[in-house]
């Protein structure tokens, strides 16, 4: 992990803000989706990719009842 010498405070209602020279970096726009994963005793930030329930691919996705399937994914259920 590389430290990029950044230091922010946490707000009264807990909120950090994440540079701009980072956000430009890491493709990070207004209202993208941040997931938030904890490892020990560190905090992680991963900009979200909606993804495949079964395979985990990103490219040619439907919404199904809420889930994301793939089109592969798709036609492999309609051979049940």
């Amino acid at each position: 992990m590389k430290s990029t010498g950044i230091i922010r405070k946490v707000d009264e209602l807990g909120r950090i803000v994440l540079p701009i020279e980072l956000r430009r970096v890491l493709d990070i726009a207004e209202r993208d989706e941040l997931e938030i994963f904890t490892e020990n005793d560190r905090i992680i930030l991963q900009k979200h990719q909606t993804s495949c329930v079964f395979c985990n691919s990103s490219k040619g996705l439907i919404k199904f009842k809420d889930k994301h399937v793939c089109e592969v994914c798709a036609r492999g259920l309609g051979r049940m």
